[in-house]
């Protein structure tokens, strides 16, 4: 009996974000990833842990440049218990519309699609924790709102069991 709840649990959790990219083709406002992450963004989030429990907060200020399909984005992450955090993308947009990113911590290449007003990324990074680093995939959606906003929700998964939330509102700065 004991297998059997947890394989249901296992298929319920891996259901949670089964939606595809495409599914959001025909919605408005349309999301340009090399638009919006061009020049300054700010943005503020919040990490849960498994059972909802909000553990960190931070705020990150961002700072994207295109030239063509190569892209550049700075992210500067300012930690509430005082922890800082820098990451620099590299992101190529390839010709059938789709992007693929790097950075240092993460392993590979993230892969990157967009549809209507949203952007689906898979990705997989090195975050460390208490003194090891543990390799966890990201299934990363932003949606594009009005106003310059994006939402963005990512679902952190390790052995295929999803083990925190993180979401992100970013606006863009018109200076």
């Amino acid at each position: 009996m004991k297998k059997i709840i947890m394989l249901v649990l296992a298929m319920s959790l891996s259901a949670c974000t089964s939606a595809k990219v495409d599914d959001y083709k025909d919605t408005l406002p349309k999301m340009a990833f090399d638009k919006f992450f061009n020049g300054d963004v700010r943005g503020w989030g919040i990490l849960q842990d498994r059972s909802g429990k909000v553990t960190r907060r931070f705020d990150v200020a961002m700072h994207g440049s295109w030239s063509g399909d190569e892209g550049t984005l700075q992210e500067h992450f300012s930690y509430y218990d005082g922890q800082k955090q820098d990451r620099v993308w590299k992101i190529h947009r390839l010709p059938d519309g789709t992007f693929e990113g790097t950075a240092d911590d993460i392993e590979g290449k993230a892969k990157g699609k967009s549809s209507g007003s949203a952007i689906a990324w898979q990705y997989t990074m090195d975050i460390p924790v208490d003194g090891r680093t543990w390799k966890i995939n990201f299934d990363d959606w932003m949606f594009y709102m009005n106003g310059d906003v994006v939402m963005n929700r990512s679902y952190l998964k390790k052995f295929g069991f999803r083990v925190a939330e993180l979401t992100i509102f970013m606006q863009k700065s018109h200076k």
